[in-house]
């Protein structure tokens, strides 16, 4: 039986900040650029308990806890930061995956330390976390990987929660079917319309049943309900899209979001930087006040090769948004994808089908 980690590091854009400046400790941080088109990127502890929370329009924090320290972003430190974490998992296990900058999975099933069991790892991975970077780290233990995402997250901040394998399906049988990986609100409402609100339930209901009202995802709900998750971890995985996007405080027509677009593209850019691998194709999000979501994408003859240039392609897209001229929206993203390692020859696929 395999053995999983999810490492999951706590709050830790804004723990780099209160760590690397002994002033932020203990006040509610707010890792964001200021103004009415910033996203948050992340939250201290001490603002979460305000309704601050990552992805929320910077102006909204702000209204929900005036006293925010703001701080603008620093993702070159962040990330000297999590390569740290990495080297400290890498000498448990070769078998880690990434997420993020601030979260992976480990299988230490055959693992490279003398340690005995999965959660004398994860104590022995947080405790040097602590010591090495100041930063504290949450862990989930447990035989399946979805399962430890859900486990490292009962505990947080700087908790370790390990669910054996006896311990599964009762553990499972309570949580509301939102816990669940890949459920959102939309999947939550149809299983609720079916009256099934709990994991128990929905390891209740036929599986068959499942499938035909959901396709192959509806036997995936029913194996997960049941505690089965196949899924590996997969060491280096490719990166394969980057994107960026903010959400408005006041919906916006698209002759208005030039500003936003040239901005995120910028980020994206900054984002791609972080991978030797190359995308060929751009790719523009749109959400409309009701909340309709567009797509447009184009691949160049050359991939794009600065932010700029990004920035020129996802401008050029809009024009493909065939919706009234009055339509107002409330999400705008941008994107790379179709990513190509240099010494390969790049796929001529675009990220997306036709628009």
């Amino acid at each position: 039986m395999h053995k999983f980690i999810h490492i999951d590091m706590d709050a830790f854009y804004a723990s780099v900040e209160q760590r690397d400046d002994p002033s932020l400790r203990g006040r509610p941080v707010v890792v964001a650029w200021r103004g009415a088109r910033s996203v948050v990127c992340a939250a201290s502890y001490e603002a979460r308990v305000f309704g601050v929370r990552s992805a929320m329009p910077a102006v909204r924090a702000e209204r929900l806890c005036p006293d925010a320290v703001f701080v603008p972003p620093d993702f070159t430190r962040y990330k000297a930061v999590s390569q740290q974490v990495r080297a400290i998992m890498l000498r448990h296990t070769d078998l880690v995956e990434p997420l993020s900058l601030d979260e992976a999975y480990l299988d230490v099933t055959a693992p490279k330390s003398a340690l005995g069991s999965a959660t004398a790892i994860a104590r022995a991975i947080r405790a040097q976390i602590r010591e090495e970077t100041g930063l504290t780290a949450s862990a989930g233990v447990a035989p399946a990987k979805f399962l430890a995402k859900i486990a490292s997250d009962w505990r947080k901040p700087d908790g370790l929660f390990v669910i054996r394998p006896n311990e599964v399906l009762d553990f499972l049988a309570p949580l509301p079917v939102a816990r669940i990986h890949g459920v959102g609100k939309v999947m939550e409402g149809k299983l609720a319309a079916l009256g099934i609100t709990t994991v128990g339930q929905l390891r209740a209901a036929d599986a068959h049943a499942l499938q035909a009202r959901f396709g192959r995802y509806g036997l995936r709900l029913s194996e997960l309900a049941h505690g089965i998750d196949h899924g590996e971890v997969r060491p280096d995985r490719p990166t394969q899209s980057i994107s960026t996007e903010d959400t408005f405080e006041h919906d916006l027509p698209l002759g208005a979001l030039d500003d936003t677009i040239r901005d995120l593209a910028t980020r994206t850019w900054a984002a791609r930087d972080r991978t030797p691998r190359i995308a060929r194709t751009v790719v523009l999000k749109l959400k409309t006040r009701e909340f309709r979501i567009l797509t447009r994408s184009h691949t160049p003859e050359h991939p794009p090769a600065s932010a700029a240039m990004l920035a020129r392609i996802a401008l050029e897209l809009c024009a493909r948004v065939d919706l009234p001229a009055d339509t107002l929206y409330r999400l705008v993203g941008v994107g790379l994808g179709n990513f190509f390692d240099p010494d390969d020859t790049p796929g001529q696929a675009e990220l997306f089908g036709p628009p």
